[in-house]
Formats: structure tokens, C-alpha cells, sequence
């Protein structure tokens, strides 16, 4: 069986296969980004980059039916959410093309002793190699190709192996934009391919969406060949209620946090702290909207990942946690559910749940719910509600992650950076600060 293959989740049935490449197409792969670096890369200005680039938001917005349907059948993504995405990565696209040159600007300096004048000047920084996760098929891909290829890096893009149509599909779109051969390349490459290609020394850097588990080895051969990396992993985002004069908007922002993408979002909302006088109400609402929500729901992208979430869950209980669900599983179909009562010695308290299943703690103040949102090995996101904006901003100072929300969720936008600290990986995609992340900031300097 091939390592890239389409498994619909909802059936188990494998519906495609895709030939894992072979070590001379791999290395055909990096000679032709490395070609493409060389040339392409040099012999184009930004804007031209960009208007490639933006055609490449086009593309995505023309065959978005077809793209959308193709997630809804690998990894079980419901139709409306799958639309989202390949809108959101469409914007994505735009939002480079059209942003560029402002972003890629010369940076002048101000000289110490005034002779003569000197400049940051941004360029390419080589041949890139991204490894993408499953759960978002398209923004992931966006995120990273859209910024870097108007720097003028090349790309080869190595997928999930569950999400091999979809990554053909970005590769034809790619291609019909007018890239040129080895700007970007998708390869349907193992992990040990991955490892040789990291170490080649025409490729320059990479960057990996994914667990906790690939991007320690990732680093590890990374750190070896003294390679550039960029790594955005796992979350379990701290979602703080300290007051509020609408509970049930809350209620429905926080549904809103753990349930998108069915669970599966590093940055979702995932440990639900409330504010001890809100607590039993928060409880009682949150839990019978998150138990209605489990009507009709997708399911997870396979059956594995359902049965690591069942393992979790249940080991939960054991130790201690309460349990409020909305059902049994049922393959990959995994049921909604609320864990409270969970001990800081539960397991499961320092874990990330990747599906539908939010935990909730009580916080008798503020430094409580401060000490319980930091108790995590994890730093990607969180949110904190309250309608004190002093108490805010304290709070948001306070909270050890790479981003905070304030009074909202899935406020995530293409010029925000995203990334996080800790476990949650490091570096940063998306606005000026992951522009920056492969740059050359190249300083130029001229005496008078």
C-alpha cells in the first residue's frame, strides 16, 4: 500500500492511492527548486512574483467547489467549514500579492556617525521545504507558500499522507498560474526522504505544521545541517472567563472556539477557566450546548485519531474527571463532550485533546485562572473574556502564549502573525513578522 492515500473517514474505505515518490524523483525535485532559486528567483521583481501569487488566490476562488470537496471526503471536514477554508487561503494569497513590495521594502537606518547611508535589504533565502499537517489542507499551504514565493524562495511542499488530491490540486494550481518548473514543487515523500532533504545543502530551510513529536525530529536533523526552521505544533488554549454581561454570547463564542474543525485546531479553545461565580451557570449552559452540538457532527479524519481521543477520554474518567457526552463513537464518528472535576495530577490535564471534547476548570481569582491558563507545556493561543479592559490587558500580559484574543474567537486574520512558545514550537507565519522568517535581511551599507 502507498503511503499517500485517500481514506474517507466517514467509511474507512481507501478510495485512492497516490505513488510515493521515488529517491531520483526526490532529488529531481530539489535540483529543479534549486534551478528555479537561482534563476526564476533573480531574474524577477516582487511585483511579478506577486502577480503570480495573486492569480494563485483566483485559481482558488474559481474551483472552490471542487477543492472544498475534496477535504470533506480525506479528512472528514464538513462542507461549509472546508468552504471556509479555501476562502480563507484564497485571502491569504490576496493579501501577499497585494502587500508585498510594502512588506519586502529596503529598511533604511539611521547612521551613529552620519557618513553615508545604509539599508536592510530584503531577498530571497533559497529552497524551501514545508511540511504540512492534515487538518487544514489549504490555509496551512497558503500561509507558507503565499508569503515565501513573493520573497522569491522555491518550494517543495511535502503533505499528509492523507491528503495526497488535495495536494495535486494545489500543485495544478500552482502550475496554471504561470509558475515556472521547480518554483513549487509537491512531493509525495517519506519521512525519510523528508530527513535526506533537509540535509541536502541546496535546501536553505524548513518549516513544519504538525506534532510535537515530528517537529522535535525535524529540529533535531534541522539543528544537524545548521538549517533554518520554523515550527508551529500542538495547543491546548487556555479560554478565560473572568465576567461578563451576556453569558449565553459567551456560551455560543466558546462552542464556536472548541468545536470548529470538529476539535482538530492546534489553536482552538481547548481548557475552559471560569470565574467561580460564573461557574455552575457556565457549566450547565456550555455542556448542553456542546452536547447539542454532537447531533449531525463530522467525523474525525480517521479512525485512529478517534481511538487516541477514546484512549484520553477515558483514562480521564478513570482518574477522576467527569464525564458529560453526547453519545458513543462509532468509527471515526467520536461524540461531543464536557470533562470537569480533572485533578492537576489527571493525565489529561497537561494534555492536548485533539476532537471535540473541551475540559473545564473552576478559578476562584484571577491569579488562579492566570496559574491554571499557564500549567501547560503548550503556549500557541488563548483567549480571555471579561468586561474589565484593564483587567484585560493585565491578563493578556500575563498569559504565556504566542497570541491572545480578547472577547472574541477565530479572529485569526492573514495579516496576524501566528505561533507560539513552549511546546506550541517557534518562529512565526503570517504578517510582517513571518514575512521575515526566510528573508536575507541583507544590510548594505555605504560610506559617503
Amino acid at each position: 500500500m502507498s503511503v499517500y492515500a485517500v481514506t474517507d473517514p466517514a467509511t474507512g474505505e481507501v478510495v485512492e492511492e497516490y505513488p510515493t515518490a521515488t529517491d531520483a524523483e526526490v532529488q529531481a525535485a530539489i535540483a529543479a527548486a534549486a534551478a528555479a532559486s537561482r534563476d526564476w528567483a533573480r531574474t524577477t521583481t516582487v511585483a511579478e512574483r506577486a502577480a503570480l501569487v495573486r492569480r494563485v488566490a483566483e485559481l482558488h476562488n474559481e474551483r472552490a467547489d471542487e477543492l472544498a470537496a475534496l477535504i470533506v471526503r480525506e479528512m472528514g471536514k464538513p462542507l461549509e467549514d472546508a468552504a471556509g477554508e479555501v476562502a480563507f487561503g484564497a485571502s491569504i494569497y490576496a493579501y501577499y500579492a497585494d502587500n508585498a513590495e510594502k512588506l519586502l521594502a529596503d529598511e533604511p537606518i539611521d547612521l551613529l556617525d552620519g557618513a553615508g547611508d545604509a539599508v536592510i535589504r530584503r531577498s530571497p533565502y533559497g529552497v524551501l521545504i514545508g511540511i504540512m499537517p492534515w487538518n487544514f489542507p489549504y490555509y496551512q499551504v497558503a500561509r507558507f507558500a503565499g508569503p515565501n514565493l513573493c520573497i522569491g524562495n522555491t518550494i517543495l511542499l511535502k503533505h499528509a499522507p492523507q491528503c495526497p488530491a488535495s495536494a495535486a490540486a494545489i500543485q495544478e494550481i500552482f502550475t496554471d498560474a504561470g509558475f515556472p518548473t521547480g518554483a513549487y514543487v509537491n512531493i509525495y515523500a517519506t519521512n525519510e526522504q523528508v530527513a535526506r532533504i533537509i540535509g541536502d545543502p541546496r535546501v536553505a530551510g524548513v518549516s513544519l505544521t504538525g506534532s510535537e513529536r515530528a517537529g522535535a525530529a525535524v529540529a533535531e536533523i534541522a539543528g544537524r545541517n545548521l538549517k533554518k526552521v520554523v515550527l508551529e505544533l500542538g495547543g491546548s488554549d487556555p479560554f478565560l472567563l473572568l465576567s461578563t454581561d451576556d453569558l449565553d454570547a459567551v456560551v455560543e463564542q466558546a462552542v464556536a472556539a472548541r468545536m470548529d474543525n470538529t476539535g482538530q485546531s492546534c489553536n482552538a479553545a481547548k481548557r475552559f477557566i471560569i470565574a467561580d461565580d460564573l461557574y455552575e451557570q457556565f457549566l450547565d449552559k456550555f455542556t448542553g450546548a456542546v452536547i447539542a452540538h454532537g447531533e449531525g457532527i463530522a467525523p474525525l479524519s480517521s479512525v485512529a485519531a478517534a481511538e487516541r481521543l477514546q484512549e484520553q477520554v477515558d483514562r480521564a474518567v478513570t482518574q477522576g474527571a467527569s464525564l458529560a457526552t453526547s453519545g458513543e463513537r462509532r468509527g471515526a464518528f467520536f461524540p461531543t463532550g464536557v470533562l470537569s472535576d480533572i485533578a492537576p495530577d489527571n493525565d489529561v490535564y497537561r494534555e492536548e485533546l485533539f476532537g471535540p471534547v473541551a475540559m473545564v476548570f473552576r478559578a476562584n481569582s484571577e491569579a488562579q485562572a492566570l496559574a491554571i491558563a499557564n500549567d501547560t507545556p503548550y503556549g500557541l493561543g488563548s483567549y480571555v473574556f471579561t468586561t474589565d479592559p484593564e483587567q484585560a490587558t493585565r491578563v493578556a500580559d500575563q498569559i504565556d502564549a504566542g497570541m491572545v484574543f480578547v472577547n472574541g474567537v477565530l479572529l485569526d486574520g492573514a495579516e496576524l502573525p501566528f505561533g507560539g512558545i513552549k511546546r506550541s514550537g517557534f518562529g512565526r507565519e503570517l504578517g510582517s513578522y513571518g514575512m521575515d522568517e526566510f528573508v536575507n535581511k541583507k544590510l548594505i551599507r555605504r560610506a559617503r
